[in-house]
């Protein structure tokens, strides 16, 4: 147990991304609490050329001089007695990617809490950023909660809430619960190492589900309303990032706006008109205002550089998703 005169916590950390490195980063930086520990997930092939990749969390634990481990799991014996060893008070999970089994969440004397970024039970699960921002929600945040055996039903010990702004992206959004993260987390394990935390149980009828984004959610479908495209876009950007066929190639939409539908008898995906601000495209209802794409081979650009080159590919009547 933790001396309540000398309220110092030792720490496992669990995480991947650089998501949790940021909450990784003011563990470090706080001197109340020791991160004895870091596991993450093990490097992985990224980039064109495929080149083994270790994770922002143990890049960062790495250059602090944190013992890293990298199991494939941790079901074995032999990886939970690794894990023991430490002898945490308690582990800290955030965005880590392996499940922890029930031997895992009674190892330490105050078990694992978790960072998600929803305010529970409001999108349990994955993709928690994505599927608040494609639901057309106006405020998300992160929550703290301990641990359990189900997905994302533990008890809440604390919430900080963040607006959705209409200009948000999942990528914008990431960093702005990325930044209000590491304070909640610290405020929690202070309160667990005074004694002084208070958990609040979920409302399970409250909950939904937020699953994995998948590359084949990323297809525009333009008989959709243009209000649910533009949801789709932001936040599906900066992955995997929509895109529709035109003339057999693949063009990625990274943003666009919703335009009021003034030609109500053209097809679905039909290019209405092309100017430096932007090419619109009809949709099932209203327009889509495509501001920056992407060609095959090329980076993001803005729609008038794109038709400073390829206007013709663009023409007015050309109708995108073929």
């Amino acid at each position: 147990m933790v001396d309540t005169e000398d309220p110092s916590l030792r720490i496992v950390f669990a995480g991947t991304p650089q998501f949790a490195a940021s909450h990784l980063r003011a563990l470090l930086d706080c001197p109340s609490h020791q991160v004895v520990a870091v596991f993450t997930q093990p490097d992985r092939p990224a980039g064109r050329g495929k080149k083994l990749t270790a994770s922002p969390v143990k890049l960062l634990a790495t250059d602090q001089q944190i013992p890293v481990h990298q199991p494939l799991s941790l079901k074995a014996a032999a990886e939970q007695q690794i894990l023991a060893n430490y002898n945490a008070d308690i582990i800290v999970v955030v965005a880590y990617g392996l499940l922890l089994p029930k031997a895992v969440l009674a190892i330490p004397v105050y078990g694992c809490i978790n960072v998600h970024a929803s305010l529970l039970p409001r999108w349990r699960g994955a993709a928690p950023i994505q599927r608040a921002i494609e639901a057309g929600d106006t405020e998300t945040g992160v929550t703290i909660m301990q641990m359990a055996e189900g997905l994302d039903t533990g008890d809440m010990l604390l919430k900080a809430r963040c607006p959705i702004e209409a200009d948000d992206d999942a990528g914008s959004l990431h960093d702005k619960l990325a930044g209000i993260g590491p304070d909640a987390l610290l405020t929690v394990l202070d309160e667990i190492a005074q004694g002084k935390i208070v958990a609040e149980k979920q409302d399970d009828e409250q909950s939904n589900y937020a699953p994995k984004i998948t590359k084949q959610e990323a297809l525009i479908n333009w008989h959709e309303a243009v209000k649910t495209l533009v949801l789709k876009i932001r936040a599906f950007n900066p992955f995997p990032i929509c895109y529709s066929t035109l003339s057999g190639d693949r063009i990625r939409i990274w943003k666009g706006l919703a335009v009021p539908d003034q030609r109500h008898n053209m097809a679905p995906g039909t290019i209405i008109h092309t100017d430096k601000s932007g090419i619109l495209v009809k949709t099932g209802e209203g327009c889509l205002l495509i501001t920056v794409l992407q060609l095959p081979g090329k980076r993001p650009l803005h729609a008038g550089e794109v038709l400073n080159a390829h206007a013709d590919l663009f023409s007015p009547g050309t109708v995108m998703g073929t």
